[in-house]
């Protein structure tokens, strides 16, 4: 069966058997599995920061990283994974239709003597309790029925939707945020960015910051201390000593592009060491959070964060874990933003969750919820202006034929309006980012407090390398006219040569290269064509 589940043959598990739905849903785990595995092994990817043992991973340059490092403000962005798909309906339960909600979920659903209310109609169960005093203060906002078209129930295909913010039926290998690499930049191993606009701690396989080749940039150490001395002494493997082969000149590329993203290192590490913790966290998602305060707090200067609450997929038992989770997300939440207030950073983080999916409102028979559609999204901070909802409320007299919450806010409304009216990007940068242009929320409450950073789109060069005997000839076919530079590096990001440099006409170009004249060694290189203010790069391999 492929990644993306077939709907009848979803439509059947989900109304069969238990057993069947459990041997699907492990082959979809396997799956998910298997293509994290394939994703980490890339040859740009795999790597990570470690900070008290938690895998970071660094986004390399895009047209969103070029914004974020240009933006004049000095807001950030905490993206916060509820991995697994959340069950929003005991996360946030509609007390409107508590009869409703109670006959689909005879033995889960939270007690009306256990509920926080929000308003009339909507509340929170107290193991949230940590949370309500944001509410209160207006630095909590619920946006309800948030999902997509057409919602697939596999949890990597989600995820994958999310992450690239494609429609159902597009399958796009990049996401959102690593998306049109080398645009604004260079290639990551001649001239990575200093300090990374994105941080990923944990949630590997995720591809939101994967590239067009799906290599993610990031590196692998044990510690803050160990990132340090790496970044004293600039590079962990040697390049040099590798078996003289197609699988040596692969090994030295790999650790070349291992090195390079050390340059992320001693930022990293000073800003770590910069700063402390002012309170205690809790649990895996708490360490992660407090790595992300002391990252902020110590000035490292990255508008973008990921943390990952791994757990959600309650099909059994759910209340043995789900009320936990949600304990964990509010008590961990409410820590970050206290540590964040010392030193009045917090008025300028805003955090949001997300998940693959919802759970499906009629419980199973063995106390969980299946794969479901719509859920409700939490979103925190200063920057709401109040507490609220955005979309309507859960309609459990009107689902989706197989018995799902319709969804009524596309996810991707939430992420144009966070990037244009929290973090101040071009609403052109945005469109094209997300392939599309979404409707704003306004009910978010967010106001962009700087002038975006202008964004110009430009058609891409097309570009490409064709080997002779001792020879590469790089074709490129230019949209316009404007200046061009192409060179070559070696894989340690040194200079070889230079090409071409000059202005030259709209239309198709090549430049060539003969390895005996420039008596370089067998090996894996980097051509670069500079083509106007946009960088394209591709590896190339050179033969004696």
């Amino acid at each position: 069966m492929s990644d993306q589940h077939k709907p009848a043959q979803e439509s059947k598990l989900r109304k069969g058997s238990a057993l069947e739905h459990g041997a699907e849903h492990e082959k979809d785990h396997r799956n998910w599995s298997r293509r994290s595995f394939l994703r980490n092994i890339g040859v740009a990817g795999g790597a990570a920061i470690f900070l008290n043992n938690l895998p970071v991973r660094a986004m390399a340059s895009s047209p969103l990283a070029w914004a974020l490092t240009n933006s004049p403000s000095d807001r950030i962005l905490v993206l916060i994974r509820l991995k697994g798909g959340n069950d929003g309906l005991n996360m946030i339960v509609p007390v409107f239709d508590y009869g409703t909600y109670q006959a689909n979920r005879p033995t889960i659903a939270i007690p009306q003597n256990q509920l926080i209310g929000l308003s009339t109609e909507l509340a929170m169960p107290n193991t949230m309790q940590p949370l309500h005093n944001m509410w209160l203060d207006g630095h909590m906002k619920v946006v309800n029925n948030v999902g997509y078209p057409d919602q697939n129930l596999s949890h990597f295909r989600s995820s994958d939707i999310w992450a690239s913010a494609s429609d159902s039926n597009e399958v796009w290998q990049s996401g959102w945020l690593g998306r049109l690499i080398d645009a604004q930049y260079p290639d990551f191993i001649n001239n990575p960015p200093t300090v990374p606009p994105a941080i990923q701690i944990e949630g590997s396989g995720n591809l939101l910051l994967d590239n067009e080749n799906a290599d993610s940039m990031g590196l692998a150490v044990s510690d803050p201390n160990l990132l340090y001395e790496i970044a004293q002494t600039g590079s962990l493997y040697d390049v040099n000593d590798v078996p003289d082969c197609y699988y040596g000149e692969q090994l030295g590329y790999i650790r070349a592009v291992a090195n390079n993203t050390f340059r992320y290192a001693e930022a990293i590490s000073v800003a770590y060491n910069a700063s402390t913790n002012a309170v205690d966290y809790t649990s895996d998602l708490g360490r992660q959070l407090a790595i992300v305060a002391r990252l902020i707090k110590g000035s490292l200067g990255t508008k973008f964060y990921m943390v990952t609450l791994d757990g959600f997929d309650t099909h059994a038992a759910q209340n043995n874990n789900h009320p936990n989770l949600l304990n964990s997300l509010a008590a961990n939440v409410k820590a970050f933003y206290e540590d964040l207030a010392v030193g009045d950073f917090a008025k300028d983080v805003l955090c949001m969750t997300i998940s693959e999916f919802g759970r499906r409102p009629e419980q199973n028979a063995s106390g969980g919820t299946d794969h479901g559609a719509a859920a409700p999204m939490l979103m925190f901070g200063e920057g709401l202006n109040g507490n609220g909802f955005a979309g309507s409320l859960p309609d459990l007299d009107n689902l989706d034929n197989d018995g799902n919450l319709q969804f009524d806010v596309d996810f991707r409304r939430i992420y144009a309006t966070v990037l244009e009216q929290w973090l101040c990007l071009d609403p052109t940068l945005i469109d094209d980012i997300l392939g599309d242009s979404y409707d704003r929320l306004p009910e978010l409450g967010l106001t962009c407090n700087a002038t975006a950073v202008n964004y110009v789109s430009a058609p891409a060069v097309q570009h490409k390398a064709l080997y002779a005997q001792g020879e590469v000839i790089i074709q490129y076919t230019l949209p316009e006219a404007m200046p061009v530079t192409v060179r070559i590096f070696d894989i340690l990001g040194k200079p070889v040569t230079t090409l071409s440099d000059g202005y030259q006409m709209q239309g198709e170009h090549r430049v060539s290269f003969r390895n005996p004249q420039a008596r370089l060694s067998a090996g894996i290189y980097v051509y670069s064509i500079q083509a106007g203010r946009h960088v394209y790069s591709q590896k190339i391999r050179m033969v004696n």
